[in-house]
């Protein structure tokens, strides 16, 4: 008997599933399923609801636990089903006294003799903290949130409804974390949040995300490899730019938030940016760090959409020179200005989604082949698979041990990953 956890989502929602597993074995269960939720579209929900019926009829006698974006929004959507034993909110999936009460309560599956839906008003949460989480998968890489929630209404986005008002870890306490993890052994951290460059504006002084970037890397000289998850390029601060012009440990990779390549879509999702200021941040920062490579989330067929306006999120592909894509097929949530806004047709939503991904495809070969002949320093997170420093992924010539950070000759690629000779060890 184990207790399992079934991801969906973002990178804060993998970290957080570390920490729920940790929640709940302390707590003495031995035997459920956790299912950590996604409700960033509509079929991230349904993704959920499949696992869950997939999980009742692999392990009949075990106990359904559901949490997440999608159950903090709609608690009793999932407290329906006949298969779900318990659904925790976000805030309630990382304290211990929840999982504590109710560790008696999973000996057989079906309606609990307590209360089943434990979820409270997220947008009453004003503080977030650190949240050990030991149990990664492999030795190479750990993430750390330092931030949750998120300020802004994209009027096509329900997450904050699912992770509340923006706020942040204080600096001091990431450092620890940061060298507590470095101590067990991981090479690599990823900073994780809801709006990263949102980090500090609930903090005393207002410390910004480059600041936290610097003090980590000035007081954990030991850590080799320091990466940022998503972030929205407007709120880059000084700071930062500077830390990713003078700090080689600061891997030259960020996935950027941009949505979008025109302005008049960019105002009617009630984003913060224009097109100009995208291509602006990447034209910048590339001359400060000529190595950079840039991902991008992109929606197709927000609602309006002209095929003009779509084609310039196509162009922008180009003009900021983005090397890996999120393409997301737009899709209403229900509850956000965007669902009550002139839809586009489904079929031609799914055709400019094609596409995006076939620009993105189309890009990554680029780089690919641009690497060929170079010697990459990579982090070995398997027996044979590893990450550059830009996070491309590379297939090893040989074994090596997770963890070990690696120079490797790349002799060629496959369309989706890097092909080294034998590496040495550096």
């Amino acid at each position: 008997m184990t207790v399992d956890v079934v991801t969906f989502g973002c990178r804060l929602n993998a970290y957080e599933s570390e920490v729920v597993r940790n929640r709940a074995q302390e707590a003495g269960i031995k035997n459920a399923v956790i299912v950590n939720t996604c409700a960033v579209t509509e079929e991230a929900v349904r993704q959920s609801h499949q696992a869950i019926r997939r999980i009742r009829r692999e392990r009949p006698d075990t106990p359904i636990v559901v949490t997440g974006c999608a159950a903090q929004i709609e608690p009793q959507r999932f407290a329906n089903l006949a298969e779900v034993s318990l659904v925790l909110g976000n805030e309630e999936k990382l304290n211990e006294t929840p999982w504590r009460n109710w560790g008696g309560a999973f000996e057989h599956p079906g309606a609990p003799p307590h209360e089943k839906v434990l979820v409270n008003d997220i947008m009453g949460v004003k503080e977030t903290a650190i949240h050990l989480a030991d149990g990664f998968g492999d030795r190479a890489r750990a993430f750390v949130q330092v931030q949750n929630g998120c300020d802004h209404r994209c009027t096509f986005c329900i997450i904050p409804y699912g992770r509340g008002n923006s706020r942040s870890v204080p600096v001091g306490e990431v450092v620890l974390e940061v060298r507590r993890l470095c101590a067990r052994g991981y090479q690599e951290i990823v900073l994780t949040g809801v709006d990263l460059t949102g980090y500090g504006s609930n903090l005393p002084g207002s410390p910004r995300l480059g600041y936290l970037v610097k003090q980590i890397l000035k007081h954990v000289p030991e850590l080799p490899r320091l990466r940022l998850s998503s972030i929205d390029a407007v709120e880059a601060d000084r700071d930062l730019f500077d830390a990713f012009a003078t700090q080689s440990r600061l891997m030259p990779h960020l996935h950027l938030s941009l949505q979008a390549g025109d302005d008049l879509v960019l105002k009617r999702m009630k984003r913060r940016h224009s097109r100009a200021d995208a291509i602006g941040f990447c034209v910048q920062l590339r001359a400060l760090r000529p190595d950079i490579v840039f991902g991008a989330d992109l929606i197709a067929g927000f609602p309006t959409e002209s095929e003009r306006m779509f084609t310039r999120s196509l162009e922008l592909i180009d003009a900021c020179a983005l090397t890996h894509l999120h393409v997301f097929p737009f899709s209403p949530r229900p509850g956000t200005p965007a669902a009550r806004m002139p839809q586009v047709a489904r079929s031609v939503i799914k055709e400019r989604a094609q596409r995006l991904r076939h620009k993105g495809t189309l890009a990554l070969q680029q780089h690919l082949e641009g690497e060929i002949g170079r010697t990459v320093r990579v982090l070995v997170e398997s027996t044979t698979t590893a990450r550059t420093e830009q996070f491309t992924p590379v297939r090893l010539g040989a074994a090596a041990r997770s963890g070990t950070i690696l120079h490797v000759p790349i002799t060629g690629h496959d369309g989706r990953t890097l092909l080294a000779a034998a590496p040495d060890a550096c």
